[in-house]
């Protein structure tokens, strides 16, 4: 099998650790085990309820501790629909596999995080792109998607809300997203890692499992929650799909860790708490980051929705690689090229860093645009 590069990841280890301001973070400021264990009342007691645990594999789908509180992020699943993977980018791998043969049709958005489109293509897939446009605020032009649809469309993948974009779709326009493809009977494989960070209302959108019977939903306790180092995600999908899902599992999985299940079930737990600290950081960092965009001559963008990143259009004739290097070397902040994600000519920054963190580092970024806009 034959898969191009990650880009994002190439990118993020090459340079992740030169950084002194890290704005192509894509987590919400990321909790401490101390932060956590404050959140949920249990720093007096934690030892009590670890020192007894015997670190064996666990519960193979997911302890049912675990998955019933995740269930309670959704309408209308049961702990049968619900099965623990290693991060969102493991679930969203066997997702692919599992669904995926060769000869499959399946659309994919573009941009997006790649998993979604070079998998299905290393496995044998004909793949067709549906560009998400500025000019249509980065949501799917519904016509062109319905002109893509095949008789042999196997799945259509999306994440919502989206990164790189921060475009959401939510309200009639989800809902006549999923009436077209269900007129092919396709899946639709919804990447939702960044549910619950909507700008207003509660700051969730509805699940694509919730929706659409032939949903397939995949999220982590990576981004909203803040607690990427636990590495866990899960699918929430139709028992027929987690059986098939399972078989794959077996041979790459077994079973989460017995102190990441722990750490997870904890935070669902107090899942209001943790919510609101990362709604607070989002909406507030967000007003930073426009204000500021509202002051440069040469960035602009279409304002998220939701999410923790943004795509910002540079005025500069110069490749975006470079563009990121050049301020990485002369600032020490760090953004992801659009190029990596098959955006040339856009940025990628992330925002849900500490309000102290991307401040100071958009004013570095504002000197590094003076200098630019000078020679």
């Amino acid at each position: 099998m034959k898969i191009k590069p990650f880009g994002v990841e190439i990118w993020m280890n090459e340079f992740e650790t030169q950084c002194k301001y890290n704005l192509a973070e894509t987590c919400v400021a990321s909790l401490t085990v101390e932060q956590l264990l404050n959140i949920s009342g249990k720093g007096n007691t934690i030892l009590d309820e670890l020192l007894p645990m015997k670190l064996t594999y666990g519960e193979i789908d997911g302890s049912s501790r675990l998955r019933d509180n995740i269930c309670g992020l959704y309408e209308n699943q049961k702990r049968d629909n619900i099965v623990i993977t290693h991060g969102a980018i493991g679930a969203n791998a066997l997702v692919h596999e599992t669904m995926i043969s060769p000869g499959d049709h399946v659309i994919s958005i573009c941009p997006t995080y790649q998993q979604h489109y070079s998998i299905p293509e290393s496995f044998g897939a004909k793949l067709d792109i549906l560009w998400l446009r500025p000019e249509n605020d980065f949501l799917p032009d519904l016509e062109e998607l319905e002109s893509m649809l095949r008789p042999n469309t196997k799945l259509v993948v999306l994440n919502n809300p989206n990164n790189p974009t921060g475009a959401l779709l939510m309200g009639p326009n989800l809902e006549e997203f999923v009436a077209v493809v269900r007129t092919s009977g396709a899946y639709i494989l919804c990447d939702e890692v960044y549910r619950g960070t909507n700008q207003v209302g509660n700051g969730f959108a509805p699940a694509m499992a919730d929706i659409y019977e032939k949903g397939i939903s995949v999220s982590s306790m990576s981004k909203v929650f803040s607690l990427a180092g636990i590495r866990l995600g899960w699918i929430a999908a139709p028992r027929e799909v987690l059986e098939a899902v399972s078989i794959r599992r077996d041979y790459n999985t077994i079973s989460v860790g017995m102190i990441d299940d722990y750490f997870a079930s904890l935070a669902l737990e107090n899942k209001e708490k943790i919510i609101g600290r990362s709604q607070k950081i989002t909406r507030g960092n967000l007003k930073i980051l426009d204000d500021w965009i509202s002051k440069e001559q040469s960035i602009s963008y279409k304002k998220p929705q939701a999410g923790t990143t943004a795509l910002l259009k540079y005025d500069f004739d110069i490749p975006s690689r470079e563009f990121c290097i050049q301020l990485l070397r002369e600032t020490g902040v760090m953004f992801t090229p659009g190029s990596v994600m098959e955006m040339e000519g856009w940025l990628r920054i992330g925002y849900a860093n500490s309000p102290e963190v991307l401040s100071q580092g958009l004013d570095l970024v504002s000197n590094f645009l003076s200098r630019m806009e000078s020679r």
